[in-house]
């Protein structure tokens, strides 16, 4: 018989067993939350790898592009790595908002940056149901995380990693950011794809329109990119496009952020692609400009330097570069070139090219044509490749003989919608078809600022990256009215003074006199008014005042009103040899309009961080050329041109004087119809138009095209059209503004000659 001592238990070794596990369960649970604790831990405080510090977080580094903005406040275009540029909460449409919520994260406002809710989802269903339509786990938040802080481990083991560390930074983010902030972050990092990085450029390449400005559908498809740009992009698959964005749609209706009746209709509306502009530096609006501009903007990177006393990168820092461009003008400007040389200029060129056997050179052998081509070959970003290398001369020429498959400049026609086709030619053959184009420069100032409201530098940027307003071409008679204006303002004639349209000869001091040579014999042998010579272009009456004055007065003049280009002070520059670019010329033309002052031209207006600070303004230089009186005279004179001289057919075709009477002009054409030239000036605006092959012997034969009447001044003629016929430019159409003196001469001729008769025979006088 067993006996039991009061007071005392008697513990079982079974009782033991299970008190130990249950204290080992208890330990091994208290570690595991001790491990997941302390990994947190030290991942937050980078022990384990990077971790964006409080201040990465505040101001995270991302490339953002800088912007170059028109006057009129449109982005003309973005400078950067990627086209990202940076909106507020406020500038965007809640359409979008309620677009991405619906789609990316239902649960955004109810979260702190980790959604457990569905992360459960994704644990049961997608990775131990195996239903991969469950949808990820990811927030906004966390995707916003990965996109600041790119993912660099790869591997499982990696990827998971990553994954912890996307939770520490997305809450993070929770803590220091409110949701508007975070959900204006995250629009404003995404890709959308077409090389557009945030919402900004997303909306203005897929719909050209600001992101406050997009409609739900808009707001859908580009929400729809999110998943996958490429997929779903509805330029390259349209359908796949048109299915996602439906899918967005439904997302928006099933969380009562769209009516069904509203969604069923928005369902059957097509995706709408005739704005997709892409955003890239060979295309959009004003490309050459924003080349300049990126060149001029290198040097000033190196020149100015942050607070923290690194330099400025316009790549990458997101600067504002506000500019004076008009972007409604640019636009009328690009358009009157296109519809001008695709329409009738380049198509008489090809056909006259057809009677050449398709040679665009003239006036040259082919041994000088194989050396331009040559140059041209060299200069190629092809040869450039090539001989990096490691290939000799023979060994490229052999490549370049070869025939490949291309794709080349094309004007669009009804068959061919885009501005180029795919073929097959050899490289070297290339070369040549892009010397059958005739190329074009343009530039209009504003007389009074200086602001220049529209740069054309080329026909177009991917494929003729040459800057023709920059460039140096030979001005022809556009030169005249300097020649005119030392005879006004330092020979006291007037316009109406009558000279002799009469043959001068200048003596040289190693040959023959040189005697230049009248365009026409109209009215050779009589005595004519200024106004009349300069209307008809008269070489001879711009040679004889030549004569009375010299080449350094002319030049001295041309100096004042903003020429900096090398002139020789001889006699031939009466007749327009001198090689002066488009911007110079349109800064000079301007000064007529400016009572006289010139105001050198500016592209620029400021520039600003990606804050707003202003970092520096721009103001141009101003200096007095010429007198109110000559300027006006000049005005007067130049008007002529346009009323019954070289420049009629800006009235009779294009009908500007339904418009305004107060278009004063100078056409321009040098030896063998080389450079073609139209300068026209109104009380608001100085434009100059340079038209031409890329090198001097690639001309047309012929004056029907071959003239500054023809080539270039039907563009200044589409390009006012457009501007006056625009309510909302509101363009002055008043009269050139007279000087502050009364003038001292009689403007019609007729009563000028009277008065001058009377004052011959006066008898008082005897």
């Amino acid at each position: 018989m067993a006996y039991h001592t009061p007071g005392k238990t008697t513990k079982s070794p079974k009782s033991d067993n299970g008190n130990k596990s249950y204290k080992k369960l208890w330990l091994i649970f208290a570690g595991v939350w001790a491990f997941i604790f302390l990994f947190f831990l030290l991942l937050s405080l980078g022990w384990l790898g990077f971790m964006p510090s409080f201040e990465e977080l505040e101001n995270p580094k991302s490339n953002q592009a800088s912007e170059v903005i028109a006057s009129d406040g449109e982005i003309l275009g973005f400078i950067g790595i990627e086209n990202r540029s940076n909106v507020t909460y406020d500038d965007i449409s809640p359409n979008l908002i309620n677009a991405l919520i619906a789609t990316e994260d239902v649960r955004f406002y109810k979260h702190s940056g980790i959604d457990a809710r569905s992360l459960g989802r994704v644990f049961f269903k997608t990775l131990l149901g195996r239903h991969s339509s469950s949808g990820g786990g990811s927030t906004i938040t966390q995707q916003l995380a990965k996109n600041l802080f790119p993912r660099e481990r790869k591997g499982k083991l990696g990827t998971i990693y990553s994954k912890f560390k996307e939770w520490v930074v997305a809450v993070k983010l929770e803590h220091n950011y409110s949701k508007q902030e975070i959900i204006t972050m995250y629009l404003n990092t995404v890709d959308f794809g077409s090389n557009a990085y945030g919402i900004k450029t997303a909306s203005k390449t897929f719909f050209d329109k600001l992101p406050s400005e997009l409609s739900v559908n808009e707001a859908a498809m580009l929400v729809g990119l999110l998943k996958a740009p490429t997929a779903y992009s509805p330029i390259l698959h349209y359908d796949s496009a048109l299915q996602r964005r439906n899918t967005v749609l439904a997302q928006m209706n099933h969380y009562d952020y769209l009516e069904t009746a509203v969604m069923d209709s928005l369902m059957q509306e097509p995706i709408d692609i005739s704005h997709y502009t892409p955003q890239s530096h060979n295309e959009g609006l004003a490309t050459y400009l924003r080349e300049y501009i990126r060149d001029y903007m290198k040097d000033w990177c190196k020149r100015h330097r942050k607070p923290n006393g690194d330099r400025y990168d316009v790549h990458k820092d997101g600067l504002r570069i506000y500019t004076t461009i008009d972007s409604r003008m640019q636009r009328y400007a690009e358009q009157a070139v296109y519809q001008h040389f695709s329409q009738e200029i380049q198509p008489a060129f090809f056909r006259e090219l057809a009677t050449r056997k398709g040679n665009p050179f003239s006036g040259i052998n082919a041994e000088q044509q194989t050396k331009l081509l040559t140059q041209a070959m060299r200069g190629s970003d092809r040869y450039y490749h090539l001989k990096q290398s490691g290939m000799s001369e023979r060994e490229i020429r052999e490549v370049f003989n070869k025939k490949v498959k291309m794709r080349v400049f094309a004007y669009r026609t009804k068959q061919n919608p885009h501005d180029w086709v795919d073929t097959v030619m050899s490289p070297w053959d290339s070369l040549l078809y892009y010397k059958k184009f005739l190329n074009v420069g343009l530039m209009s100032v504003e007389p009074g600022t200086g602001y220049v409201r529209a740069y054309v530098g080329g026909i177009n940027y991917r494929y003729f990256k040459f800057d023709n307003v920059q460039s140096h071409r030979q001005v022809g008679s556009t030169f005249k009215p300097f020649v005119y204006t030392m005879a006004l303002q330092d020979l006291d004639m007037y316009p109406c003074t009558e000279v002799p349209n009469s043959e001068v000869c200048f003596e040289t001091w190693n040959g023959p006199d040189w005697c230049p040579k009248n365009s026409s014999h109209e009215r050779e042998g009589e005595m004519v008014t200024l106004k009349w010579a300069l209307a008809h272009s008269i070489n001879w009456v711009s040679a004889y005042l030549m004569k009375q004055g010299s080449p350094e007065q002319v030049v001295n003049i041309a100096r004042k009103m903003g020429v900096k280009s090398a002139i020789d002070a001889v006699p031939a520059i009466c007749v327009g040899t001198p090689e002066i670019t488009v911007s110079e010329m349109a800064g000079a033309m301007a000064t007529f309009a400016n009572r006289g002052e010139y105001v050198e031209p500016i592209v620029l207006l400021r520039i600003e961080d990606n804050k707003g600070v202003v970092l520096e303004q721009f103001t141009p230089k101003r200096q007095d050329a010429i007198s109110e009186r000559t300027a006006y005279l000049m005005l007067y004179l130049m008007k002529g041109v346009v009323e019954s001289g070289t420049g009629v057919r800006l009235n009779y075709k294009y009908h500007l004087n339904e418009y305004s009477t107060a278009i004063a002009g100078k056409t321009g054409t040098t030896q063998n119809n080389s450079d073609c030239w139209f300068v026209g000036i109104t009380p608001k605006l100085a434009t100059a138009i340079w038209t031409g092959g890329e090198v001097r012997s690639i001309h047309f034969r012929n004056m029907t095209y071959g003239q500054g009447a023809s080539m270039a001044l039907p563009i200044f003629g589409y390009y006012m059209q457009h501007i006056y016929r625009d309510q909302q430019l509101a363009f002055p159409r008043r009269d050139f503004d007279r000087p502050s003196i009364p003038l001292d001469t009689e403007l019609d001729c007729s009563k000028f000659k009277q008065e001058i008769e009377q004052e011959e025979f006066d008898p008082w006088l005897f």
